[in-house]
């Protein structure tokens, strides 16, 4: 089924999208803001509950809220994470996600509509060498969706999440990661795709469950990583 173009069009939309200068942050204003909505990109780091409380409350009317956190992910074996980075990931990607949902769902509950989106990762999908903390960490965020997704799906909210990998962003594939041959032998080994999603792929997906074409999604976890999981 084809979704209607005016499903697109955010022109009376106002949107707010976490960590907006990392990860998908970049891609996913500049996508919305040329589907006309008004997109409020913000970048503090949210490791304090008032922060995030103070952008909601900042921010006003808000018809949907882009998650989007990210940290550089740790290489460290198992048996010596310590606290340090075991607090460290889940204070930056765990931490905020109460925070943030317990302030925008009661405007939301009161207008029975409204849009959260995790921009997650695929590690929670699947185990990656040396990153049992970020893999906890990104796991700890899709379990949190889709139980906040069955829970207010009644008020007419969706809440859904991107689980990606071996997708084009700054933050975790710089242009000197994907120019080095090792990467570009890794990536034609590893990913049936055979190349990297694109910024534009990913950011009009996150556009798509962020607009009216997608009211029948409950708490699902759409895996954005060029085949990786399926291996």
């Amino acid at each position: 089924m084809q979704a209607h173009v005016s499903n697109f069009d955010f022109s009376n939309r106002h949107i707010v999208v976490t960590h907006a200068d990392r990860f998908m942050g970049p891609a996913i204003c500049q996508t919305l803001t040329d589907f006309g909505a008004t997109v409020t990109a913000d970048t503090a780091a949210l490791d304090n509950p008032d922060d995030a409380r103070q952008l909601i409350t900042s921010a006003g009317h808000i018809d949907a809220l882009v998650i989007n956190l990210a940290v550089a992910a740790p290489q460290t074996l198992a048996h010596e994470v310590d606290e340090d980075e075991w607090q460290h990931v889940f204070t930056a990607m765990v931490n905020p996600l109460p925070h943030l949902c317990g302030a925008v769902l009661p405007q939301m509950i009161d207008r029975q509509s409204g849009k959260i989106l995790l921009m997650g990762s695929a590690a929670a999908l699947r185990g990656i060498n040396r990153s049992s903390s970020y893999c906890a960490a990104r796991g700890a965020q899709i379990s949190y969706i889709q139980s906040v997704g069955v829970e207010v799906a009644r008020h007419n909210i969706q809440v859904n999440a991107i689980a990606q990998n071996f997708v084009d962003n700054e933050t975790y594939f710089p242009q000197s990661v994907q120019d080095n041959p090792a990467f570009q032998k890794r990536l034609k080994a590893e990913v049936p795709l055979g190349r990297l999603v694109s910024k534009n792929e990913d950011a009009m997906l996150a556009a798509y469950l962020c607009s009216d074409a997608a009211n029948c999604f409950v708490g699902q976890i759409f895996p954005m990583c060029g085949g990786w999981v399926a291996r």
